[in-house]
């Protein structure tokens, strides 16, 4: 009868400890299995120190743009002008804000953010393709009706075709996805506004 009992408590004991065992492997599986995505970082926080140079020029790059586009509602005559420049502030306003938040996620700090301008970053505009000079500026700030409007479609054009250049160099030498898609967006969008502001000179 004893060993009936020993062998009984053996048995219970031996089934306790292989249901620790697979327990144990269980929770392991379910430790594992939370920890893996943060084993790899997001798509969208791979970066390199070339996507951080984009969104660092193109932000005040996009605020120059968006100062001039300011001034045609007070000084242009040409209906299509006040709406173009309405559509180019309209789109490039959230991509400021869209580049911004990618370098403060990077820890890529830049002078004067947020609500920075040309005008904050001295000596910037001629580290930067298409950036109209502050005497540049002023010229376009005194200017009105059709005499403003040609100088700030050359101007214009000519600021497009160095974000496009900064564009292009994101797509070559970037690694961030969303980086280089907003390059590729930014490329789309302006070379057809150069080619709809070629026509608006023609016209006048």
């Amino acid at each position: 009868m004893r060993k009936t009992v020993i062998i009984g408590g053996i048995a219970v004991v031996s089934a306790l400890l292989l249901g620790a065992c697979s327990g144990n492997d269980s929770m392991s599986g379910m430790d594992h299995g939370p920890s893996a995505p943060s084993s790899s970082a997001p798509a969208a926080a791979d970066h390199n120190a070339d996507d951080v140079t984009f969104a660092q020029q193109m932000v005040p790059h996009h605020s120059q743009a968006l100062d001039m586009a300011k001034l045609v509602p007070s000084r242009s005559t040409d209906p299509k002008v006040v709406d173009l420049a309405s559509r180019i502030a309209k789109a490039q306003d959230p991509e400021i804000q869209q580049m911004q938040s990618w370098l403060t996620s990077w820890g890529a700090g830049m002078s004067g953010m947020p609500g920075m301008t040309h005008e904050s970053m001295p000596g910037m505009s001629g580290s930067m393709p298409g950036m109209m000079s502050e005497e540049d500026m002023k010229k376009l700030e005194a200017a009105k009706g059709a005499e403003f409007d040609k100088m700030w479609l050359d101007m214009m054009i000519k600021h497009h075709q160095g974000a496009v250049d900064m564009a292009e160099t994101e797509l070559s030498k970037g690694s961030n996805a969303d980086a280089k898609a907003l390059a590729q967006k930014i490329i789309d969008a302006q070379q057809a506004e150069i080619t709809e502001m070629r026509g608006l000179l023609t016209q006048s």
